[in-house]
């Protein structure tokens, strides 16, 4: 059921690693052109206001495996198309349900967005420079948190499925996914080990050897040398004592430019990488070398990851225009010609 963000994420996953996905498409959606979550795919325009509309996704859902809607709580259910419903047709379906705040809970019916989702997590609260927490894109919880955490538990249910169970319904909640992503340091906090301040702790920006470095000419690299033998080499690339501060290594790092820095630190195990910008990371040797970026239609977007030992991923299809593949996805139901011309308001 077509959405923005986390649901389309965990589609392009599943697309990407073979399954057969039809993206049911709301005429007027904001979209973003040539957009890579929606990769892989075919598409299908219907009006689910009209109930000989709404007969198609209960067809589409007695034949499926699964099916993924980000919809607030209750929206499917008022459609006729709640997990009820087309459970009872197909006991073999995994009803995947992904929202911001649950499908229960005091907050379930309460708007929101990625960053109050990941606000009651408690990892917001970690990141970012002392003086107060920042926004740090809609990774965390739309995406990692939210449709990947939904692509993982489709792929569990489904497996339950092939083993002889029954369908299921899957509530994904980005609150509760980000909260999972937290795991480590709620279990560093449980052991003293992890200050409830930012830049206070090794994995924050609190150690030296473990930040973001601005170089001459603007630009940053990341240092991570975490173990001895890393730090050793770090210190001695920088020609700085093994207790240099923060302060230290900035003033040596703001003496040369990010691109110097790579090269003098490459073949080591100082732990430094430049912080690329999203037009630099393709044409890094080591992404180009794995081809961990792909370019369709233009667009340089992510490849389809991970990447398997006997299994080859297809190239991915670039995004379809929105319901192009109405009539035949219809015709495969088993609809007629006229009846493909109203259910489509008369386009083919």
């Amino acid at each position: 059921m077509a959405g923005l963000g986390p649901g389309p994420f965990a589609a392009m996953m599943l697309a990407d690693h073979g399954a057969e996905v039809i993206r049911i498409e709301r005429a007027g959606m904001i979209g973003v052109p040539n957009d890579p979550l929606l990769r892989n795919r075919k598409s299908i325009s219907l009006d689910l206001k009209r109930e000989e509309c709404r007969a198609v996704v209960r067809r589409l859902a007695e034949r499926s495996d699964g099916l993924i809607e980000g919809y607030r709580p209750g929206v499917m259910e008022r459609l006729g198309l709640g997990p009820e419903p087309l459970l009872e047709a197909n006991p073999k379906l995994v009803y995947g349900r992904i929202t911001g705040w649950g499908q229960s809970g005091p907050l379930a019916q309460e708007a929101g967005h990625d960053i109050n989702y990941i606000a009651i997590s408690g990892l917001l609260h970690g990141i970012g420079p002392k003086e107060r927490p920042a926004v740090p894109l809609n990774y965390l919880g739309d995406y990692a948190g939210g449709g990947m955490m939904l692509a993982f538990g489709m792929v569990a249910a489904l497996l339950a499925v092939q083993r002889g169970g029954q369908g299921q319904v899957i509530d994904a909640a980005m609150s509760d996914g980000t909260a999972l992503i937290g795991a480590l340091t709620y279990g560093l906090r449980a052991a003293g080990l992890w200050r409830d301040e930012r830049e206070a702790n090794l994995l924050d920006g609190g150690e030296p050897i473990y930040g973001i470095y601005r170089c001459l000419g603007g630009e940053f690299v990341s240092i991570g040398a975490i173990e001895p033998q890393f730090r050793a080499s770090l210190f001695k690339g920088l020609a700085l004592p093994p207790d240099a501060s923060r302060d230290d290594i900035a003033i040596v790092v703001a003496a040369r430019r990010r691109d110097e820095w790579a090269a003098h630190f490459a073949g080591t195990d100082a732990c430094v990488a430049p912080v690329l910008d999203l037009g630099e990371a393709p044409v890094h040797p080591h992404n180009v070398a794995r081809r961990t970026f792909i370019d369709l239609d233009g667009v340089f977007q992510p490849a389809p990851a991970p990447r398997y030992s006997a299994t080859s991923l297809d190239r991915p299809d670039p995004p379809r225009r929105e319901g192009e593949d109405g009539a035949a996805i219809l015709a495969e139901l088993g609809y007629g010609g006229e009846q493909i011309a109203n259910l489509l308001g008369g386009e083919s």
